[in-house]
Order: C-alpha cells, then sequence, then structure tokens
C-alpha cells in the first residue's frame, strides 16, 4: 500500500538577534550549514569587513540603493545601525516561506519587531546575551576588526540592545558556544513540528482516517 505523503507545510522565520560580539554571527553560520535553513542575507551601507565577502555575510550597496529599496517597499524590515542602514530583501523571503522552506536571520532588535508586527504567525524570535559586559567587550576587541572607538561605541549600544530581551520568544545566554547552538536547535525542532504551520495537515489527517485497512 503506497504511504500518504506527508502534508505540505509553510516556512518558519528564524530570527537570532544579540548585541555585536555576542555570538549570534557564529551561531547562524552554524545553523545555516547543519539543519537545512535558508539565510536571509541583509543588504547594508556600512562598509565591508576584510573577513567579509559580499552577498554572502551582507550584499554591500550604496546609500541611494537602500533608500530607493525603502520606497519601493522592497525591504520586509530596515533599520539604522550605529550610522548605517541594513535591511531585509522581501521577494526572496517570502517565495522560500511559500516553498515550506525554513529562513533564518542574523538582525537586529528593530527589524525583529518590524517582521513580527507584519508576519507574527510566521516568526521564532531568539536573543543571544552574554554572559557578562567584560566578556563582551573581550569578544570584540579579539575579534580584532573595529578601531577602538567603534568598539566603545559598539558597547554602549548593547546595553539599549539587551535591553530588549523580554520582546522575544527565547532567550539565551551564549556561555558556551555548542551548549547555546543546541539550545537553538532544539527550539527550531519544536517549532518546526507545530500544528499551525502543517498547511496541509487536515488532508492528511482526512487521509488517514478515510483509510480502509484489509
Amino acid at each position: 500500500m503506497a504511504e500518504v505523503a506527508r502534508p505540505a507545510r509553510r516556512g518558519l522565520m528564524l530570527i537570532l538577534s544579540s548585541p555585536s560580539g555576542a555570538g549570534k554571527s557564529t551561531l547562524t553560520r552554524n545553523l545555516k550549514t547543519e539543519n537545512n535553513l535558508d539565510l536571509s542575507v541583509s543588504v547594508t551601507t556600512r562598509a565591508k569587513r576584510p573577513s567579509e565577502i559580499d552577498g554572502v555575510h551582507y550584499r554591500f550597496i550604496d546609500r541611494p540603493t537602500f533608500d530607493q529599496m525603502k520606497q519601493h517597499n522592497d525591504l520586509l524590515e530596515w533599520a539604522e545601525v550605529h550610522g548605517n542602514g541594513y535591511g531585509t530583501p522581501r521577494k526572496e523571503v517570502e517565495a522560500s516561506l511559500a516553498a515550506g522552506r525554513d529562513v533564518l536571520f542574523d538582525i537586529d532588535w528593530q527589524g525583529t519587531q518590524q517582521i513580527v508586527a507584519k508576519a507574527r504567525a510566521d516568526v521564532v524570535t531568539i536573543f543571544i546575551l552574554p554572559p557578562s559586559m567584560a566578556e563582551l567587550r573581550s569578544r570584540l576587541v579579539r575579534r580584532a576588526e573595529d578601531a577602538p572607538d567603534v568598539i566603545a561605541k559598539r558597547l554602549g549600544n548593547a546595553r539599549d540592545e539587551i535591553a530588549r530581551w523580554n520582546k522575544y520568544d527565547y532567550v539565551i545566554i551564549n556561555d558556551d558556544l555548542q551548549a547555546a547552538y543546541e539550545s537553538v536547535k532544539a527550539i527550531l525542532t519544536a517549532e518546526r513540528l507545530k500544528r499551525e504551520r502543517a498547511t496541509g495537515l487536515s488532508e492528511f489527517v482526512n487521509g488517514l482516517l478515510s483509510e480502509q485497512l484489509p
């Protein structure tokens, strides 16, 4: 007897946020590699860091292009962070969700709240906290990609970002990267199994109930 096809599902948007240096970029990279996720590549007007690849870490664009995307409603969310524009192109995300694929975001609290306001049922949000402010500063210094004045600015903004922790569905303290990663994977697994995301579940259940056994 042929097996009944698994029910169709709508993809979800998994958003990770944290102050700079708290570990979300590493977690995002590991999640993308091992969990069959589409990565939302944000556009930004800031300068590219030496370790970054255009189109992989960000799409680096100029300010006029960014402003035009905002005006044409081509961004699912956008924000000004540290004096630079960041945003999420809408078209690619909507295509992935409709195809049943999950999309991973590495964005700040401002962008998160915009997406939540527009598509709450599709969104799962996680905030990553550092174990201490001293450790956060040490990580930014060890990264060796920003000048001292930029690090000082990031630390100042980190307090404002951390104060938004209670706007998120889940909060993880990243004092151990592997443990934090396992926690995020557990959240993803549970959210993927939510009844509301299985758009074809009613038909699947009806098929089960109507199946005639010998």
